[in-house]
């Protein structure tokens, strides 16, 4: 079983780096090491990896200034296995299991293939190389923002498929984010929203000066736990909810007594009246977007609201 170490993000995204048994690799900025990453963020010899004649993998850090991380976690030393992320200046690497066909590719072909997809990345985009990029189907964004966490990054990360999405952070903590750039929304529904996206590309820009009147005050931690318990309740009633551009309209006749609606199911019924669609209410309901779901779900089983 062979294991090749995979770009996916940085100057070399796309690219693969063969591992062989009983054979280090050493990597860091200078130019005579195994595995050349020319950053800022990178020390001279900033990690070591090495496979065992038993197969075993593990990484070393060797005592760089800006750290090594495996999985959001920053380590001195780790074993590694298959689907690992490693976090190295802006550099994302994934351990991934190698074909049976594979041929053994020698260091020099394998620094060669590298800077091939080094020059077909810079040809793909006009980014600088020492910006982060990549697609979110190989590291979802939940595991992103944990690796952006633990290692204290700034910068605005931009998150694009028919919608743009702007995570903004500080040291590692998330304090505001907005789809399409749409403020009314709100940074807590709208980091949620982006929680979900499991499709598109990624790219850390710099730290943007913009201020924002209400900012974000729970720790990342706190905030992606929410959003992933929000997925799965709203995933729990999707079946049930018609589609977020279906028109939404009060019954007529309503026979149901409208005494017997609470304010807040008061609330979500006005928001169906000016705004006639699920999306509509969820972008304009005060609640969240399960709250907010299950009240027009509601509303629909006691005959208060018609879909069609």
């Amino acid at each position: 079983m062979t294991y090749a170490l995979k770009f996916i993000s940085g100057k070399y995204q796309g690219g693969e780096f063969p591992l062989k048994t009983e054979k280090q690799i050493v990597i860091g900025r200078s130019s005579e090491l195994d595995m050349v990453l020319v950053e800022d963020m990178v020390s001279r010899k900033h990690a070591r990896i090495v496979v065992n004649g038993a197969g075993q993998i593990s990484i070393e850090d060797l005592g760089s200034t800006n750290g090594t991380f495996v999985n959001g976690e920053k380590v001195k030393q780790a074993t590694l296995k298959e689907g690992d992320r490693i976090l190295i200046g802006t550099s994302i690497l994934k351990l991934i299991q190698q074909g049976a066909g594979v041929g053994e590719v020698d260091d020099a072909m394998a620094k060669q293939k590298l800077e091939e997809a080094a020059a077909a990345q810079a040809a793909r985009t006009s980014t600088k190389a020492s910006s982060m990029t990549g697609k979110i189907e190989e590291i979802p964004l939940p595991d992103l923002l944990q690796l952006f966490h633990t290692s204290k990054k700034n910068g605005v990360l931009v998150v694009s498929n028919e919608n743009e999405g702007k995570i903004y952070l500080r040291q590692g903590r998330v304090y505001y984010a907005v789809i399409d750039d749409n403020h009314n929304l709100g940074p807590q529904k709208s980091f949620n929203r982006i929680i979900t996206w499991e499709q598109g590309d990624f790219e850390l820009r710099p730290a943007d000066p913009q201020e924002f009147m209400v900012e974000l005050d729970s720790s990342t931690e706190a905030l992606l736990m929410d959003a992933l318990r929000q997925l799965d309740e709203y995933k729990r009633i999707q079946k049930e909810l018609p589609a977020t551009s279906t028109h939404l309209s009060l019954a007529s006749p309503m026979t149901a007594p409208l005494r017997e609606l609470t304010p807040e199911l008061l609330d979500v019924l006005q928001a169906v009246h000016n705004y006639g669609s699920l999306g509509g209410v969820l972008d304009h309901s005060e609640q969240d977007d399960v709250v907010a779901a299950e009240a027009v779900l509601q509303l629909i089983k006691r005959e208060y609201v018609r879909a069609s």
